[in-house]
């Protein structure tokens, strides 16, 4: 059904949907009994959206769930995004490149009149291919021997956009005039990319990627661009011999101030894709300017002196070379602990005496405006470091220019992700990207991994410029006493052109218990949904979506699951 126009795949996927509806929650059920019957439970008791919160992400992971969203969700999306008409105004070619599985571009070709084709189709393939594929189809093909002639046939031309795929991708019908819809808006980008999934071995489609708007520091390490976009025509690569279509990417961004512009379709059914970059061959961060690079690390605390001793102590070892301490002392009244700050006060390390009711914000900004350093590292009581050079990466982020707060990977004890940045939205208000998701899982597409800006980070290890914090007013200490005081703080940063950053090359362990919030009082449970009802009305976090996220994946989750 791929070619299929989505007025009749809603008509034809109605009893499809409704059966893969019941599979799906047949498949959670089976997989995760305990915690589905417990979310079901909420159900009955009225809990809706907590019932919903627990659900999302164990319907998300059936295998059978994206087979739903395409027979339920994609007809409701593609109407949602249908494009006004219009003429001719974007000339897009396309051109295919057959050289690595020749045998499968009869499939490509017969996608791309469904797709809209209408300008003879580019052929990258010596003249055996040519020879084959000629008679397989009635589209006007131009063939050439290699990318380079390919593009150097361009040169001063009609067109101005290039869509290539490779043989054995399909794509989606109408995708061109999709394409062409988003150039007429999008004005100056340099490039329109959509989102893709890939072929199964029967020809069904499996893994859905749902991309983020424009996320520059992603792209540096996983492509997920190239092969699923139309890119403005711009100054030739130097080198478009090996990949062609990156080298072309590339040379359009750099030829332009402007961002390139995701078109939330899933345009592209993929034979394979680009990966992200290994490890061991990830970018480095940028290097540190030693001369403006002290940095001030605070940390609040009340007795949990096991706990503050292991923090410390992981500080010290940090092999970071300039830097200083403020231990922000909350009322504690244990005998041990009073007796090591004292000692701590002795060896020259500030002790910030902070009386009162808890205020994570109003404690914090005390001990930013006597800090002496030029950044300024937030840090929880119970964060431990596993190993040293966690802090240099994140300073070096957050000298950047274009960044603001960067923060770090943290993993629950036992290596399952507790923090790899914030996604606004889920629940209504903000939650962890990827939280609980097991020890050594990449995540969606790599992006527990991966560097990449996000609309937020925790406070739990925050580094960001002393400057930049102080110009936007620090933590907000009336309203966000407590929770989401970090969240605000980074999307009034944001706001004023200073990005968040996740940095997961500073990975530390965070010892906050997986269940907490479920024993709230109720004076802290009213607290957090007053702090959450501002959440929600000074950034509308309960409107829209992040931009770093995805409409198609769940707001109910906080693991990257398909919408269900």
């Amino acid at each position: 059904m791929a070619g299929t126009p989505h007025s009749e795949r809603r008509r034809m996927g109605s009893w499809r949907a409704t059966t893969l509806f019941l599979a799906v929650h047949l498949d959670a059920l089976l997989q995760y009994p305990v915690a589905y019957l417990a979310a079901q439970g909420w159900r009955l008791r009225g809990k809706r959206l907590r019932a919903r919160n627990r659900i999302a992400p164990l319907t998300g992971k059936s295998p059978r769930a994206y087979a739903y969203w395409t027979a339920r969700r994609e007809p409701d999306q593609w109407e949602a995004q249908a494009p006004a008409p219009m003429s001719a105004s974007a000339s897009i070619t396309l051109a295919v490149d057959c050289r690595a599985n020749p045998e499968l571009a009869s499939a490509t070709l017969r996608s791309l009149g469904v797709a809209g084709a209408r300008t003879p189709v580019l052929m990258i393939g010596d003249d055996g291919m040519r020879d084959l594929i000629d008679a397989q189809t009635d589209l006007a093909l131009e063939w050439h021997a290699d990318p380079a002639s390919l593009l150097r046939a361009l040169e001063g031309g009609p067109s101005q956009w290039l869509c290539p795929v490779f043989a054995g991708d399909r794509l989606a019908s109408g995708a061109l005039d999709r394409y062409a819809a988003e150039i007429h808006k999008a004005g100056d980008a340099p490039l329109i990319y959509a989102d893709d999934d890939l072929q199964g071995p029967r020809g069904e489609r499996i893994e859905p990627h749902f991309k983020p708007k424009w996320n520059a520091e992603l792209f540096r390490h996983h492509d997920f661009v190239s092969g699923a976009a139309a890119i403005r025509l711009a100054a030739r690569p130097r080198d478009a011999s090996a990949d062609w279509v990156r080298a072309l990417v590339d040379c359009a961004i750099a030829e332009t101030v402007h961002a390139p512009h995701h078109l939330p379709l899933v345009l592209h059914y993929r034979r394979r894709r680009p990966g992200p970059i290994p490890p061991q061959r990830t970018p480095p961060p940028p290097r540190i300017d030693r001369a403006a690079a002290r940095v001030t690390v605070i940390v609040p605390t009340r007795n949990q002196l096991a706990l503050l001793r292991t923090c410390l102590e992981g500080v010290a070892a940090c092999g970071y070379s300039t830097f200083d301490c403020i231990v922000i002392d909350n009322d504690s009244d244990d005998a041990a602990t009073l007796a090591y700050l004292a000692d701590l006060a002795a060896s020259g390390i500030a002790v910030l005496r902070f009386p009162g009711p808890f205020n994570f914000s109003a404690m914090n900004n005390a001990a930013a405006r006597m800090a002496r350093g030029d950044y300024l590292c937030f840090l929880n009581n119970d964060i431990e470091m596993p190993a040293p050079g966690w802090l240099a990466p994140m300073v070096a982020q957050a000298q950047r220019a274009d960044v603001g707060a960067v923060g770090a990977r943290l993993l629950y004890p036992d290596g399952s992700v507790q923090h790899a940045g914030v996604v606004l939205g889920v629940g209504g208000g903000a939650g962890h990207a990827h939280r609980y998701l097991p020890a050594g899982d990449p995540g969606y597409f790599d992006r527990a991994r991966l560097p990449q800006f996000a609309s937020a980070v925790t406070a739990a290890c925050l580094v960001v410029a002393r400057e930049k914090f102080l110009a936007v007013g620090g933590f907000d200490e009336t309203v966000f006493r407590v929770a989401f005081n970090d969240v605000d703080l980074c999307l009034k940063l944001n706001a004023r052109g200073w990005q968040t950053l996740y940095e997961p090359r500073a990975t530390l362990v965070h010892h906050e218990s997986k269940s907490r919030g479920l024993d709230l009082t109720p004076a802290k449970r009213a607290r957090f949904e007053g702090e959450l009802a501002a959440l929600k009305t000074r950034w509308h976090t309960d409107r829209g979506s992040d931009p770093f996220h995805h409409p198609q994946l769940s707001r109910f989750s906080e693991q990257f699951v398909v919408h269900i």
